[in-house]
């Protein structure tokens, strides 16, 4: 493979299918902004520090949840369960009327939780960063719950996947 930098197109064409391989935990992060619950499905959320503990979420900036987040300057970010594929699959059909008619929502500390998801993490805004297309925001937890008997709901290869199903693999 030669060192050239690759033009553009490709260069993107090649990051798309490289990430498409990477499995990535499925984020449902919401919030609430003058009466009304936005959400959208996200995989680029990550934890940031212990101290304060927080949270780091790369949201586009053309989402229907970017503004409303900024203006609010709290979230929930909801880790999917595999339990919560029908949630994932409604927040992504652009035509589906409320996202939030499809599992179980409450609120939890102003914003909307998934009661069933494998965990839930309520965040103040302390920082937002544009870059690209997106905005990394960075949330200081305020609240957390956690289910012990859920597994993650995992994006592979534009698949949801099972990850407890996964093979061992050889430790030798």
């Amino acid at each position: 493979m030669s060192d050239s930098v690759q033009d553009r197109d490709a260069l993107l064409d090649a990051f798309r299918n490289a990430m498409r391989h990477v499995a990535a935990t499925v984020y449902a992060v919401t919030t609430r902004h003058e009466g009304k619950a936005y959400g959208i499905l996200a995989t680029a959320v990550s934890s940031l520090s212990f101290d304060p503990p927080s949270l780091l979420v790369c949201i586009n900036r053309s989402a229907s949840l970017h503004d409303p987040l900024l203006a609010e300057r709290k979230f929930c970010v909801n880790v999917l369960g595999l339990g919560n594929r029908h949630v994932a699959q409604h927040f992504m059909n652009p035509a589906a009327p409320d996202r939030f008619s499809v599992g179980e929502w409450q609120d939890f500390h102003g914003v909307p939780m998934l009661a069933d998801g494998q965990s839930s993490f309520v965040c103040d805004l302390v920082h937002a960063h544009e870059f690209g297309t997106h905005t990394i925001v960075i949330g200081e937890l305020v609240a957390a719950q956690h289910r012990q008997d859920a597994t993650p709901l995992t994006y592979f290869d534009r698949n949801y996947i099972d990850i407890s199903e996964a093979p061992e693999r050889d430790q030798s």
